[in-house]
């Protein structure tokens, strides 16, 4: 293991061998026994962050900071609410039309045709002088 590489792992997995991978162990071990200045100097710097990051207490918000971040934060309309200013009246419009067609269809069925016209078709709710009557009989269903 080259001082470089020890000094990688101890970045990495800290000062306490224990928590390098396995395989590294060994060799990071003899070369702190044969007492090389690199390895002993990297070492030292990651105990020192060790230390510095097992005595770190986090510090818990203030619970009216916390209300007052929320308060301060925009709200979120939903899709309806953003709309619903212009949706309602599009609304109308649409039943007003549907309903201005609608009566436009139902004039036009009961309007008499022309005369030109009117003598090979009926009217669709004229129905005082029907000549066909439909009837279903067993016996002129079996013929």
């Amino acid at each position: 293991m080259t001082p470089e590489r020890f000094a990688c792992l101890a970045d990495a997995y800290g000062a306490d061998l224990r928590r390098w991978p396995v395989a590294e162990r060994g060799a990071a071990q003899a070369l702190l026994d044969a007492g090389h200045p690199h390895a002993r100097e990297a070492l030292a710097q990651a105990t020192w962050l060790d230390a510095q990051l097992d005595g770190h207490q986090a510090r818990f918000a203030d619970p009216a900071l916390a209300r007052q971040i929320r308060r301060s934060a925009p709200l979120r309309r939903s899709f309806w609410s953003r709309y619903a200013n212009w949706l309602s009246p599009v609304g109308l419009v649409g039943v007003g039309i549907a309903g201005v067609v609608t009566g436009m269809l139902v004039m036009s069925l009961n309007m008499p045709l022309p005369s030109a016209l009117s003598e090979g078709l009926p009217s669709v709710f004229d129905q005082g002088d029907a000549q066909v009557v439909f009837s279903v009989n067993a016996e002129e269903a079996e013929q």
